[in-house]
């Protein structure tokens, strides 16, 4: 599947900027499943950039606008081919598996996808009611599935109800929320569990008479550390595995890691208007 995607985040201010330094992590990742064929990067007010990697593996590009400005517009361009097919539900959770998710040195190697944030933190009678209500498994695999389909089941998707700064803790309280959510609170509980998720954000395609939700701007899902196989995604919002619809481009180990675009400026407040486009071109 090869898809063309355009994003583009305009931000207006109501005063007159005299300065600002932004962060942008909108360049899609490229691995053994997906690969970057085209990307490029519009700022204006004009700015150079300067790349680098971050902790988690994210592309982020970096620029500085010393003039004057009440608006900033980050427009970027892409090109991805993504080749995945479902695997999770085959998995067959082995003896060996099961040694390595108990050994020290697994605990240790994804020490920070097991730590609990601000953001994903659940309190511990979340968890147990959670856990009481679908069923305690020693195979996290399944442990997981079963997770992400109570999250999409137990949430209504609401666009108003939450937003970027909501905790997962508030939000299994309110039973509401949009993929950010989703994601968060399937993190929580599988962190709570000893099970290493993190956090990833992307596009999502959903063409024509689909049921999935999520591709009005970036989506957010979850991947799960399988031993012996690596990171699996998946999707809670739509109860799925997070497949060729999927486009990834952050990973970490919560929204804080993945923002699409951070920064500080000198200013007014400001209103934020972001228009994505996920178009396949090729199957």
């Amino acid at each position: 599947m090869k898809y063309e995607i355009e994003h583009t985040n305009t931000f207006h201010y109501e005063t007159i900027v005299d300065q600002s330094m932004n962060d942008i992590r909108l360049k899609p990742r490229t691995d053994e499943c997906q690969r970057l064929l085209y990307y490029r990067s519009e700022i204006t007010p004009a700015s150079l950039t300067k790349e680098y990697i971050d902790l988690w593996g994210n592309s982020v590009e970096s620029f500085f606008i010393a003039d004057f400005h009440q608006s900033l517009e980050v427009k970027t361009y892409a090109t991805v081919s993504i080749q995945k097919s479902p695997f999770i539900g085959r998995i067959d959770y082995s003896p060996e598996m099961q040694s390595i998710f108990h050994s020290d040195l697994f605990k240790r190697h994804y020490l920070a996808s097991l730590n609990q944030t601000a953001y994903t933190f659940v309190e511990q009678r979340q968890v147990d009611k959670i856990v009481q209500e679908i069923g305690d498994t020693e195979n996290p695999v399944q442990f997981s599935l079963n997770l992400m389909k109570y999250v999409h089941d137990m949430f209504e998707y609401d666009a108003v109800a939450t937003n970027v700064e909501t905790k997962a803790s508030e939000s299994i309280e309110g039973k509401k929320g949009v993929c950010q959510d989703y994601a968060h609170v399937m993190i929580g509980v599988l962190r709570a569990r000893g099970i290493p998720a993190r956090y990833i954000s992307g596009y999502l395609y959903v063409g024509e008479n689909s049921a999935l939700v999520g591709d009005s701007a970036t989506h957010a899902w979850v991947e799960v550390m399988v031993p012996g196989i690596g990171w699996v995604g998946l999707d809670p919002t739509n109860n799925v595995e997070a497949l060729e619809n999927h486009i990834r481009v952050g990973a970490g180990r919560d929204y804080a890691d993945v923002s699409p675009l951070q920064g500080v400026y000198r200013g007014g407040k400001h209103t934020l208007d972001v228009k994505v486009s996920v178009k396949l071109v090729d199957q």
